[in-house]
């Protein structure tokens, strides 16, 4: 190992002594029983970490290939949390879907369950949830009293995800949880106990956000131009012109709609896209009834794609072959991939978080969804990573996620299994289009919501009118026909997590910006199965060092 190896190492250590629920979430053992501290003097202790080793890294000397671009990570990554920090950005954290409300709650979903030791691990770290969640607000109370509150959209949100994670005959998820643990004795009695702590300490929690924190949340959801442009850099590890980014996003957008509806009408001659849609809702043979059919379903079309592509146009190690799809025991709405652990002792897995009220499921539209949260999507880029010791260290491995990076690789996957042949079905590909449809819908209200911009003539959509939350849920009905539950979700999650819709679509234009120079560089001998490789090795950057890196090809 070199020095900068040694650093990066240690840096994961210390991170995850300071972070049990990032521990777990990214697979490193030991921290299980217990939960991270998001009060005021923990987070100032985990950016004091980040100022040393970005210090350390200074006098460390650059030995190796992997060692440059390691250190470029790791100041690009440090540096940005940082300036968030400094900024003030994490004073208060507080959104529907990343913030220190879910990740108490979601870690559980990612511990062992298999024996009484793992389950009275289970019940130690739900009897720290009274305390971590105090410890939050705390941290909520300062930033209230500094200022800096949520929107209020985002505080009743949250509170509602209380509420709903509490409520119910059976105790809500904690007492859920411990109902399927099969435990008896004096450990169904801690965990019980436990159980229930922890729902009413998140009862407790919604309160506080309904009557202590809510009368203090402006209403207002848009973050603004400068702020907005810092959170872009932290989700795509890039700096671009949003000004021109949201125009592109509209371009883009009309431009899969053109192709939509050439597709469409291979579906119904002269039809349009909703005529198209509508056959594709009422086919039999598209329908999937239950949680219990989507779960197996998803498994079959992972496990197939898996084999066929091992080996053919990607290198796919064993160990990282088995991907599990299940169904998330909450109802918040959202897909979302969860990656192995350091040891492959708990495998990568695909999760499908079903909204209230949605009971049946439409596979033309979801056949894209496989292949983006698994192989050659999410799976395969974070799983690969976490199995190459040989060439990254810990931090590269386990630690260093690029929204852009990673999103945007797994738009660029599912277009890629549309040039391989997996979606020839035109229904599979109208719901591939459908999905870029919506990721190049959020990239214009996602920008023009937080900067307020003004819709430019010519779109045939409110012009000249000013970006609002209200617009932009129409703009999303206009452009898309999901489940308006998911909807209304997906429009909460852009307004409190500025800058990491766009994440997606941006990303994918970046890699394939990367992959066409890299291609026009080598002519004839450009292989894609080795710039996939070579590109996968890299671990994860942002993505200004990925096209730097990718020049050297």
């Amino acid at each position: 190992m070199t020095r900068i190896d040694e650093l990066a190492d240690r840096y994961v250590d210390a991170a995850c002594a300071l972070d049990p629920n990032q521990a777990t979430y990214i697979g490193v053992a030991g921290y299980d029983d217990q939960l991270t501290d998001y009060g005021p003097e923990a987070r100032a202790a985990r950016a004091e970490l980040a100022r040393q080793v970005l210090s350390d890294l200074g006098d460390a000397p650059i030995e190796t290939d992997n060692d440059r671009v390691c250190v470029t990570a790791m100041r690009e990554r440090l540096g940005l949390e940082l300036e968030l920090h400094d900024a003030g950005e994490l004073d208060g954290d507080l959104n529907v879907i990343e913030s220190p409300v879910q990740s108490t709650r979601q870690v559980f979903d990612l511990m062992p369950t298999e024996g009484e030791d793992a389950w009275r691990t289970i019940a130690t770290r739900m009897s720290a949830v009274p305390a971590a969640l105090a410890a939050y607000r705390r941290s909520l109370v300062q930033a209230r009293d500094g200022g800096r509150v949520a929107a209020r959209r985002q505080v009743l949100a949250c509170a509602g995800q209380c509420t709903q994670w509490t409520s119910g005959e059976d105790g809500g998820f904690f007492g859920h949880l411990v109902a399927g643990s099969g435990m008896q004795g004096e450990i169904r009695t801690d965990l019980e106990t436990a159980a229930r702590a922890a729902s009413q300490a998140y009862a407790e929690l919604g309160t506080f956000l309904r009557d202590e924190l809510a009368p203090h949340a402006p209403e207002h959801d848009g973050v603004g131009r400068e702020r907005y442009a810092l959170w872009s850099r932290y989700f795509l590890g890039a700096e671009i012109d949003l000004d021109e980014t949201y125009a592109w996003g509209l371009e883009e957008l009309a431009r899969i709609e053109q192709e939509m509806a050439a597709v469409a009408d291979q579906i119904v001659p002269g039809g349009s896209v909703a005529d198209a849609q509508a056959v594709l809702e009422a086919d039999p043979a598209r329908k999937l009834a239950g949680p219990d059919a989507l779960q197996a379903w998803m498994q079959q079309i992972s496990d197939r794609v898996v084999s066929e592509l091992a080996d053919v146009h990607f290198d796919i190690p064993q160990e990282i072959r088995n991907l599990e799809c299940r169904i998330a025991p909450t109802k918040d709405g959202g897909i979302y991939y969860t990656g192995p652990s350091e040891d492959f002792s708990r495998p990568g897995r695909m999760w499908w978080s079903v909204p209230v009220g949605v009971t049946e499921f439409s596979t033309w539209r979801e056949v894209t969804t496989v292949f983006h949260e698994g192989v050659p999507g999410h799976h395969l880029q974070v799983a690969q990573t976490t199995y190459r010791s040989d060439v990254l260290n810990r931090w590269q491995r386990l630690m260093c996620w690029v929204s852009g990076h990673g999103e945007g690789w797994a738009l660029y996957a599912e277009r890629l299994m549309a040039d391989l042949g997996y979606l020839d079905d035109h229904g599979d590909r109208l719901g591939m289009l459908d999905a870029q449809a919506f990721r190049a819908a959020r990239v214009v209200i996602d920008i023009g919501m937080h900067l307020g911009l003004e819709i430019p003539a010519g779109t045939g959509f409110h012009d000249g009118e000013t970006w609002d939350p209200e617009l932009g849920l129409e703009f999303l009905r206009a452009h898309n026909s999901m489940a308006d539950e998911f909807l209304r979700f997906e429009l909460d999650r852009y307004l409190g997590w500025p800058g990491q819709a766009p994440s997606y679509k941006v990303g994918e234009r970046i890699w394939l910006q990367a992959r066409d120079e890299v291609r026009a560089r080598q002519g004839d001998q450009f292989d894609l199965k080795a710039f996939h490789r070579r590109a996968l090795d890299l671990g994860g950057l942002g993505l200004d060092p990925l096209r730097a890196e990718l020049a050297r090809l």
